[in-house]
This record gives structure tokens, sequence and C-alpha cells, in this order.
């Protein structure tokens, strides 16, 4: 089990840690609720320094990201950041990832924890292009700092005007006392914020400015639970839950992601099934009677009969109600449909919404 440059301070501050993508990680500190809401009102930060980084260069980076990406990287300048996904030849999902455009020859690939290794021997594989790969994963931390209160409580930790820096872009600036710190509005949370990439060797100094400068705005240091209710209530998929190898971009709501401007892996067969349309896709429910929905439970028809299965599911801390993210027949996607959820020996009634579940 490996640890980040920070799974001690962890440990001191009580959190409870937990194996996850072989990273000793903190789970949670307080408890999720408190952390969630945290998050949601005022400013949290989460170590996720377990995610990988692949730095992409010389004169072929492009086209590599290009041939292993769904969307049009193309379209990014210096500074700017964009979703995507790696297609496999089958129809399905290697990773998402986001994709940083640093400099005209340089790339920064963000990929999951649990996909390093699969995503690392991914893109060699199809780097006949010769493009210059580095993978920096056991070199880098990566520290999210979510909330509303997460510009005005950071604002004294760098010189970059922080309000000024637009949802997925980015700059390279000092931070907490530390050159070259990538300062991106990213997140997974939908409470705004940043994310902090550096060295492992400055990430203690950066936490603590981090916890030190942000306490007069309630900062407080948050787990990998709260971070997945804070993600589904904003209806974002996690790799692994609600796409895998076997699940298409198309069938996950991953269509805008999907640019067939251009050829990537497995383009023509995509394209040909968003012409004829998909037979399943991703749906967001909410149950209408107390129960939680968990990854696995059944979703049933009016009939009762099995049609789909729940990829993602909690209790919602904001919204104090059971809500999901399955895969249904496409003639249920309609909002409004109702469903039903078996949990254990019951069904629990449900209906189909829309994202985001949580509206600000």
């Amino acid at each position: 089990m490996k640890d980040t440059a920070l799974s001690a301070i962890h440990t001191a501050l009580g959190a409870k840690m937990v194996p996850f993508a072989g990273y000793n990680m903190p789970v949670s500190y307080q408890g999720i609720n408190i952390e969630h809401e945290t998050v949601r009102e005022n400013v949290g930060v989460f170590d996720v320094s377990h995610m990988g980084e692949f730095f992409v260069t010389g004169p072929n980076a492009l086209a590599l990201i290009q041939r292993v990406c769904s969307n049009d990287a193309a379209k990014l300048v210096d500074g700017q950041a964009q979703y995507s996904c790696f297609p496999n030849e089958d129809g399905g999902v290697v990773d998402d990832l986001i994709v940083y455009r640093l400099e005209i020859e340089k790339y920064l690939l963000v990929v999951n924890a649990s996909n390093i290794d699969k995503d690392w021997a991914w893109i060699n594989a199809h780097n006949t292009m010769g493009a210059e790969l580095k993978n920096s994963s056991e070199n880098y931390s990566l520290l999210a700092i979510q909330g509303p209160k997460a510009i005005e409580a950071m604002q004294s930790l760098t010189s970059e005007d922080l309000a000024a820096i637009k949802f997925y872009t980015f700059k390279v600036n000092n931070f907490a006392g530390i050159d070259d710190v990538i300062i991106s509005a990213t997140g997974y949370t939908g409470s705004g914020g940043f994310e902090i990439y550096c060295k492992n060797t400055d990430a203690l100094q950066i936490w603590s400015k981090v916890l030190e400068a942000g306490k007069d705005w309630g900062i407080k240091p948050i787990g990998l639970a709260a971070r997945d209710t804070l993600r589904l209530e904003m209806g974002y998929c996690l790799y692994g839950n609600d796409i895998d190898d076997t699940t298409s971009p198309l069938e996950a709501g991953l269509s805008w992601i999907t640019k067939f401007n251009k050829d990537f892996v497995n383009s023509k067969a995509l394209k040909q099934e968003k012409e004829r349309g998909v037979t399943k896709t991703l749906v967001a429910f909410e149950l209408t009677q107390r129960g939680i929905p968990r990854q696995g439970y059944d979703i049933l028809n009016n009939q009762g009969e099995t049609i789909g299965v729940v990829t993602s599911g909690t209790m919602s801390p904001s919204m104090n109600k059971g809500i999901g993210l399955g895969y249904v027949p496409v003639e249920l996607k309609e909002v409004g449909s109702q469903i039903q959820i078996q949990i254990r020996k019951k069904t629990i009634p449900a209906t189909i919404v829309k994202l985001p579940f949580y509206k600000k």
C-alpha cells in the first residue's frame, strides 16, 4: 500500500484511513455530512494525490492526444483544460481524464488512480507517432481546495488573481511560497474552487499554509467519502461505477466530449452507434420514499421486471433523500418516468430527474 506525501498528516489529524486504488487514503475526518456541508457552504481541502499525471511533449504530442482521446484537444490554447475519455476498441471506456495544455507542445493528462498502469500501457501502445511520454504520477501531489469561499480564503497565498481564473482554465504561478504550481479552476464537487498540482516535496508546506489561510473561512480537511457524495449530487461519472470498459461514452451521456470531426480509437463504430441510437442510457433518479440506493441494486419497471442496475447511489446530505445513477432502457430516460429500486426485500419507488440533483 502506497502513501501520499501527506498520509502521516492525515493520520495525525485523526482521519479514518482506508486502502483506495493502492494508496492509503483518508476516507473521513469528522464525518461525511459535516465534511460535505463544509464544502457546499464554505471551503474544504482534499488530498487527492493518488491521481495519475502523464506529461506528453514534443511536436507529435497533440497528434497522440487526438488519437487516444474522444474530445477535440486541438481547440485548447495554453492555460486551458478539457474533460475527455480514452475510448477502447470495443465500444467502452478505458478511463476518463482531464487534458491540460501547458504549452503548444506540452500537455498534462490527469487520470484516475485505479487506472494509472492501464492508462500508461494504453497510451504507450498507441504512440506510433513518437510523442515524448513521462509518467510523473509518483512525483506529484494534488490538493483540491473546493467550496464557494475558496477564492477569498486562498487569495493571500498567491499573487495570481484567483477570481480571474475561469472554470476549466489554469495558471502556473507561485502558491503558498512555492514556485511553478499549477492552479487549476477545476474540481469534482460542483461548489467551485481549485486543484493545486505540486511536487511531493512541496505538498506539506502547501497543505499547512492552505489550512492556515482558510481558518477564518471555516476550512476543514475533507475525506474521500464526502468527495463521493459531492460528485454524485452533481451527477459526475465515477470510473468503475458509472463508466467502465463495457459502457459506451454515448450511453453514459458523454456525447458532449465525443467529437467526430477527427479520427480517434473506435471513432467509426461510436459514430455508427450515435447514428442508430443507443438502447440503454445512464439516468439520474430520486427515491420518493425513505431508502438508500447502492451500487449493484436492481432497477425495476412498474411491472416488477428487472431493467437495469444502480451504478452509484447514496443518501444525499444536501437534500436528505436517496439519489442515484443507473442504466435503463432508453425509452425510460424521460424526466418524470417512474421506476423502482430493489433495496434488499423492498421495492422503493423512484422518479427519473434532471441533473444535477443539487441546485445551488
